[in-house]
């Protein structure tokens, strides 16, 4: 597997060339790292703006990669402020500076090279883009935005500054998609023609309560006013109001319908969705979605399903399927939910096996026909085999690895603002096709910066 390989060097979702595009404006200086140290290392100065769950995953894997030195941490709470720079200190034996203003920050802090962007939805275009204006690499979570106009504005500020800013679609850094699509899609056409795509994220009743708080650690009225909130409730409960966020297709959807338009190397062509509040009553957006994109490929016409509840876990949690003419690629980034089988009218796989790039699967012997009349309806039962395993970073791990190694100068971002804009674009028009109760078929207007 090429390491460096991505979307990035692929026709654009647009059908045009990408090369030009901001993704290349910096890559290829040895080293952009704002700060000169002292001793000649590559020490890379770090700061997180939120420090909520989010910042803590990614937190815990960014403890693992050498050379990161956390600065400073921003929050507007003080608990979860004083909780992040506990959770450094422990991890790097001093504690970094604490601010709630994010303007105070980078008034005040020399030497940053990067920033961690991990706040609400719609403060991650007015955080990213002052970040960057100030001079300094962004890592922003996805989504890139609460809007697709804040989305763009993200892509024009890294564009117009010349700096890193990658997005945290961490699966476009994972081992296993890179080799499912670099080798086993791209490289060896498995699947064959692709003509179907499912993909689901579904979350129990349990998992998707409200958020609850010690009344002691509510923040004063005047400050969450200022920031956007009219109360504690909607501070914790922030990803069920349309104002913040996008709701589900959008915190967990997004993940995956990005690998859609990844694998495929386009931009579907329209979108049509459902959705709606049918246990969670009382939200803004809707507790269970699901969308048809279709799209053009060089091969064929390609319709994918994506459906997100949060009203059930049932159909083993989150995964996407690739089904094509030959094979059936299912991927998750829990490797146990991963598997291909083969199509019984397929060429034998037999090369592939012994030279390393599948390995079979320890599949129960195929059982007999129905002996019903159904029986001369039935496909043969596909062949079993595995995607690859031994994957045992954290899951965001490898993603923040690659933007670190870019900050040096080192590789080339997986996931930038403009090509995570241009796998979000379509993610934006889904809610809007819901609540229309029709398809909305897409222009360049739709879809560009």
């Amino acid at each position: 597997m090429n390491p460096s390989s991505s979307f990035i060097s692929r026709r654009g979702f647009l059908g045009k060339s990408l090369a030009g595009t901001g993704a290349g404006l910096v890559l290829g200086a040895p080293s952009i790292l704002r700060a000169a140290n002292a001793d000649g290392s590559d020490k890379i100065h770090v700061a997180i703006v939120g420090f909520g769950k989010q910042a803590t995953v990614l937190f815990e894997s960014m403890k693992n990669i050498p050379g990161l030195h956390f600065q400073a941490v921003c929050d507007i709470w003080d608990y979860g402020r004083k909780a992040g720079m506990q959770k450094i200190r422990a991890h790097q034996g001093h504690t970094p500076k604490g601010y709630s203003d994010i303007d105070e920050m980078l008034a005040t802090e020399k030497g940053l090279d990067a920033v961690v962007v991990a706040t609400p939805d719609f403060w991650h275009s007015p955080h990213t883009v002052k970040c960057l204006e100030a001079g300094l690499n962004v890592y922003c979570e996805k989504m890139m935005s609460n809007t697709i106009d804040g989305a763009r504005a993200m892509v024009r500020a890294m564009e117009k500054s010349g700096k890193l800013c990658q997005i945290g679609h961490q699966r476009r850094s994972n081992p296993r998609y890179r080799y499912t699509m670099d080798k086993l899609i791209n490289g060896n056409k498995i699947c064959g023609q692709i003509v179907n795509i499912n993909g689901q994220w579904n979350r129990a009743v349990a998992s998707s309560q409200d958020i609850g708080f010690n009344p002691k650690l509510t923040i004063p009225q005047d400050v969450l006013t200022k920031y956007g909130f009219k109360d504690m409730h909607q501070f914790m409960n922030w990803r069920t109001y349309r104002d913040l966020s996008g709701g589900p297709i959008s915190d967990l959807g997004a993940h995956q319908i990005d690998i859609f338009g990844w694998f495929l190397g386009v931009a579907p062509k329209s979108v049509y969705a459902s959705g709606g509040n049918d246990y969670f009553k009382k939200r803004e957006h809707f507790d269970n979605v699901m969308c048809i994109f279709e799209y053009d490929t060089p091969q064929g016409g390609v319709r994918a399903f994506y459906q997100v509840l949060t009203t059930t876990s049932a159909g083993g949690g989150f995964w996407e399927s690739f089904m094509g003419t030959e094979a059936t690629i299912k991927i998750s980034e829990i490797a146990s939910a991963s598997s291909i089988n083969r199509e019984d009218s397929a060429p034998p796989w037999d090369d592939l096996v012994n030279r390393g790039i599948l390995k079979r699967s320890a599949a129960p012997p195929k059982p007999p026909p129905s002996a019903d009349v159904v029986a001369s309806y039935e496909s043969a039962p596909p062949e079993g085999f595995e995607l690859p395993g031994g994957f045992n970073k954290p899951a965001h791990q490898p993603h923040l690895e690659n933007f670190f190694a870019a900050v040096r100068g080192k590789a080339k971002l997986n996931c930038d603002a403009r090509h995570a804009f241009e796998s979000e674009a379509p993610i934006y028009w889904v809610n809007p096709s819901a609540l229309r109760g029709q398809p909305i078929q897409f222009t360049s207007e739709h879809l560009s910066v």
